[in-house]
């Protein structure tokens, strides 16, 4: 089964960086040194997605707001123990305490 992440893309950052959260529903904050032109931007965000969970930039798959800052994002390919630790990761990068929940 498909995980569907929720992002807010920050372009032109000073450095490439995936952590924090934002907004309502909380959106996973991904900054990238990119400019958010010709898909560059999109591009960044999806390699450094791969980087932090530990998966291929191809299985990453942006399903809206490819020209927008708030995207949502389908990682493919991930099932059972994988989407458990994707899960876990999820909640720790965006600063989210399991326990609260």
């Amino acid at each position: 089964m498909p995980l569907l992440l929720e992002i807010r893309v920050r372009p032109n950052a000073s450095r490439n960086h995936v952590g924090g959260s934002v907004g309502e529903p909380p959106r996973l904050i991904v900054a990238v040194q990119a400019p958010a032109v010709d898909g560059k931007a999109n591009q960044a965000v999806l390699k450094e997605l791969a980087e932090v969970f530990e998966l291929r930039a191809r299985d990453f798959t942006i399903v809206y707001g490819e020209l927008g800052r708030d995207k949502r994002i389908i990682v493919e390919g991930v099932s059972g123990e994988k989407e458990k630790t994707l899960q876990a990761k999820l909640e720790e990068l965006m600063g989210v305490n399991p326990k609260l929940l």
